[in-house]
């Protein structure tokens, strides 16, 4: 009898095993579906002015959260549960590296000391901002209680900017600089955010002494230069293996797996140690499409190149279609329904300190790097300051996610301020991206009505990234020509007026003398056979 009673318990576990993966697979089956709803709808807008693939994936998302509703009568909102693993270790990888392998190099590290100085230095401004007028307004609201690390985090979540809707409302093309410097500050805000969130979930709060303001400075000093290191290193890595046993001999597919399996390791590896996978990434993109790309063979190039392009693009409208859905949780809006002035309170304060907080550094930033310059050309101006402070306000995946790590267990609610807080954040965020990313374009032409075009732009080929045909450094008047100057520019004068210039004429130098012997590139791979290394074009990027 016991046996009997045993098997059919077995039995009905089975069951309901297999409906429950039945159910996962209806869930992954209707969202393939929305995603490609997602990019058919989004390549019929793609002349509107207004509409991007992002805002469009948010509001397919929003809409199917609604009909979802409906038919569970009010149950469940979503598909799938949101996760703040899934978002970091599968579908911010893709776009960060892909950002990092198609970035204009030339004018990333031109603005390079601006871009640390607007992420690193901007972000730690916006949550001072924010924390002080959560503590200041919060408390009189009487949302419940919240100690002193949860207004810490707050600030953190807040000041993270959305880099990924980045990529849509702005074009690396007609506002090469804009872009680079908006982009690259949201790489390191992104960063920088996170780590400090994760000292404020480390740190003791019980007792607060001026020590922990050295040791979050030192933690992000530590985490920016061993991240960067890294992924320098996992570039340089997969560059010198591929150089060396040259895979496209006897297949292409085993050097293009090479490059992917390299690139996403190098961010595997610094969430590992504790590292910056996002910074990681980045720079293990910059750095493959230096060296590693050059080495392969011509398919392979073109592979790679759409390869890592499409990943991201995916990856990009499954976190806007999954945020889109997830935001209408019922769960976590039936523990703010009996006060839903609250719940707006809380969220309109955000949004203005949201919008305090970035206007207190960009503005403040931009005067003092302006005063560092002495072309009029080169400044900052009130315009483009404008632009810089309203492409940054879009707030996204990341703060949902270090919102969830925060206030939430497993996806789950149970505390009224902290269901406040994760509304609140969702409210922000689906203002921010859908506003902001509305106005975004209109505001560029308002202000920029003609946009100057980029060189570099126009001198990238068909089989090249957008950023290879770009130096690595410097102006736009670095050649090939300057390698060949007699009397280069040695002194400390020179270097301190004119540092871009001179420091990508020693790099070059270095580059050319020790990296690429090594490590490959354009022009110094040994031709043999279908070699990737074309001897009609021996212009060096």
């Amino acid at each position: 009898m016991d046996t009997v009673s045993e098997l059919g318990a077995w039995m009905q576990k089975l069951y309901m095993l297999s409906t429950s993966d039945h159910a996962s697979v209806v869930s992954m089956n209707l969202f393939v579906a929305l995603l490609c709803g997602c990019i058919v709808i989004g390549h019929l807008l793609e002349e509107n002015r207004w509409m991007n693939e992002s805002i469009t994936a948010l509001i397919i998302g929003l809409c199917t959260g609604v009909v979802i509703l409906l038919i569970s009568r009010g149950k469940s909102s979503h598909l799938l549960v949101f996760s703040e693993d899934l978002f970091f270790i599968y579908l911010l990888p893709p776009i960060i590296f892909n950002a990092g392998f198609q970035v204009k190099k030339k004018q990333f590290f031109r603005k390079f000391i601006t871009i640390m100085l607007f992420g690193a230095v901007g972000t730690l401004i916006s949550c001072a901002v924010i924390d002080s007028g959560a503590v200041l307004f919060f408390r009189n609201l009487g949302i419940g209680f919240l100690d002193i690390s949860d207004y810490l985090a707050i600030g953190a979540i807040f000041a993270a900017t959305d880099s990924v809707c980045t990529l849509q409302v702005l074009s690396q093309d007609e506002t090469p600089l804009l872009y680079s410097l908006v982009f690259g500050e949201g790489v390191v805000n992104d960063a920088t955010s996170v780590v400090l969130f994760n000292a404020i979930q480390s740190a003791d709060m019980t007792t607060i002494d001026p020590t922990i303001s050295l040791h979050f400075i030192g933690s992000f000093l530590y985490l920016f230069l061993a991240s960067t290191l890294l992924g320098a290193l996992a570039g340089l890595v997969s560059a010198y293996i591929i150089k060396k046993l040259y895979f496209g001999r006897h297949s292409t597919d085993r050097e293009v797996a090479i490059m992917i399996l390299m690139a996403y390791l190098s961010y595997i590896l610094a969430e590992l140690f504790y590292l910056s996978g996002i910074l990681t990434v980045f720079f293990c993109g910059i750095v493959m499409s230096h060296y590693t790309w050059h080495n392969v063979t011509e398919s392979s190039r073109i592979t790679t190149k759409h390869a890592f392009a499409t990943l991201s693009f995916v990856a990009e409208t499954f976190i806007f279609l999954y945020v889109g859905m997830d935001a209408l949780d019922i769960e976590k809006w039936r523990f703010v329904s009996d006060r839903p002035g609250t719940s707006v309170a809380v969220s309109s304060i955000l949004l203005c300190l949201v919008l305090l907080g970035r206007a207190a550094f960009v503005f403040t930033l931009s005067f003092l790097t302006n005063l560092t310059k002495k072309s009029r050309n080169e400044h900052i101006t009130f315009r483009e300051q404008v632009i810089i402070w309203w492409a940054g306000l879009m707030r996204g995946a990341v703060s949902m996610a270090l919102a969830y790590n925060k206030f939430s267990s497993s996806g789950h609610t149970q505390l009224q301020p902290h269901a406040i807080m994760i509304t609140s954040t969702i409210t922000v965020v689906l203002f921010s991206t859908v506003v902001c990313g509305l106005m975004t374009q209109p505001l560029i032409r308002l202000l920029l009505p003609h946009p100057k075009q980029s060189s570099s732009a126009a001198s990238s080929g068909p089989n090249t990234p957008r950023s290879v045909n770009v130096p690595l450094l410097g102006h736009q008047q670095d050649s090939e020509a300057d390698l060949g100057d007699e009397h280069p520019p040695t002194s400390l004068r020179m270097l301190l007026t004119t540092p871009s210039h001179t420091v990508h004429r020693y790099w070059r130098k270095f580059d050319d003398t020790f990296m690429r012997p090594v490590f490959g590139g354009r022009g110094f791979v040994p031709f043999v056979p279908t070699s990737p290394t074309d001897e009609r074009n021996p212009h060096r990027c």
